[in-house]
């Protein structure tokens, strides 16, 4: 299992640290054939910076995540992008993707480093 967690984390935290430098050294290609929604989203999203601070969230989380001390902290910051990614997928490109794997990916890690976790889905006592 451990090593299985390790391939996961080696995974999510490569293709997160890709995308994110990607995205600022502007080595991604424009995306062509786009379907309409998907296009009026990035649209919305794009002049207003929101794009750099995910990626800038995914760069930081993919360090942390690959770093393996610090891996808890960098699928808080993660997870929630994956998820982003895969509802892109989903309802945006009307099929799932890379996406929906990242997300399970993320959410198989998060099972495994669940002792950190646990305490964030406990009652709470009331005083």
């Amino acid at each position: 299992m451990r090593w299985l967690a390790l391939v996961g984390r080696i995974a999510v935290g490569g293709l997160f640290l890709f995308a994110g430098l990607a995205y600022f050294l502007k080595l991604m290609p424009p995306q062509e054939g786009l379907p309409e929604p998907a296009v009026r989203m990035m649209g919305a999203i794009g002049p207003t910076g929101y794009l750099t601070v995910v990626k800038v969230l995914e760069v930081a989380g993919a360090v942390l995540l690959l770093s393996g001390r610090f891996a808890p902290a960098g699928l808080v910051l993660l997870t929630p992008v994956a998820v982003n990614v895969a509802l892109w997928d989903v309802c945006l490109l009307g099929k799932p993707g890379a996406g929906v794997v990242l997300a399970v990916l993320c959410f198989a890690l998060v099972a495994y480093y669940w002792k950190h976790f646990a305490g964030a889905f406990a009652p709470a006592k009331w005083v």
